[in-house]
């Protein structure tokens, strides 16, 4: 059963070495991620997966304790494990998505639970990722989500996908449903809106909305901004 949950965004301009001179335009929403973390701490989990999108290029799938991954394609060698290993080194590499959300619980020095990952299909189907969430919170009695995504890429002229109308919209309902833990609001957003706004955060969100069926959580957002025309929000369920 699904116990708590914490939303962060997943840009790898997170990471300091990454962002390098733009560093502290997002300390506020490291700050945030941090105390969604301490959330998932204090529900005491038996297990704690993070869900993220997988990019471009990048494999969909589950992803073991220990998978390696680093930020060398953005250009800074930062080696990042997903959790300690629990035996021999697995193979496979973290999506970045993954790879900030491991960095993430490197930083929070995570020792709570074992960790593993699953990374999305950002063009799964709703009702798919819906009975995915299902099948993650029956992992365990005590199960905790880091949910890894964005919303959209469409905020201002400068943003990845340039200005549409369409997206402060979006962002504003997804970030509504995030900060009630709105399940049903999750479940009905607009797959094809999303993928034309760019929004890669949709499928695991809705994961996360599947997860957390009959749980009855509450939610608290936590952080929302879109400071390089993405959506950024920060939230969490329990």
């Amino acid at each position: 059963m699904l116990v708590a949950a914490a939303i962060c965004p997943s840009p790898p301009l997170l990471v300091p070495d990454v962002a390098a001179g733009a560093a502290p335009e997002l300390d506020t929403a490291r700050t945030a991620c941090v105390d969604a973390l301490g959330v998932l701490a204090a529900s005491r989990p038996q297990v704690l997966l993070v869900v993220g999108p997988a990019g471009p290029g990048e494999l969909p799938g589950p992803r073991v304790q220990g998978t390696p991954g680093s930020f060398e394609g953005f250009g800074v060698p930062v080696p990042v494990r997903l959790g300690a290993p629990a035996g021999p080194l697995p193979e496979g590499r973290l999506p970045a998505a993954l790879a900030v959300g491991a960095w993430l619980l490197d930083r929070a020095r995570w020792s709570c639970a074992p960790v593993e990952g699953l990374a999305v299909d950002t063009g799964l189907p709703a009702a798919t990722c819906l009975e995915t969430g299902r099948q993650l919170a029956g992992r365990a009695p005590r199960v905790a989500l880091l949910v890894m995504g964005d919303g959209s890429a469409c905020r201002s002229r400068k943003a990845p996908g340039y200005l549409d109308e369409r997206a402060a919209p979006f962002d504003a309902e997804a970030a509504r449903a995030l900060g009630a833990a709105d399940t049903a609001g999750l479940a009905s957003l607009d797959e094809a809106l999303a993928r034309e706004l760019g929004a890669a955060g949709r499928a695991p969100w809705q994961v996360l909305a599947g997860a957390a069926e009959g749980a009855r959580l509450s939610g608290r957002l936590l952080y929302e901004d879109a400071p390089y025309g993405v959506g950024y929000v920060v939230a969490t369920w329990s």
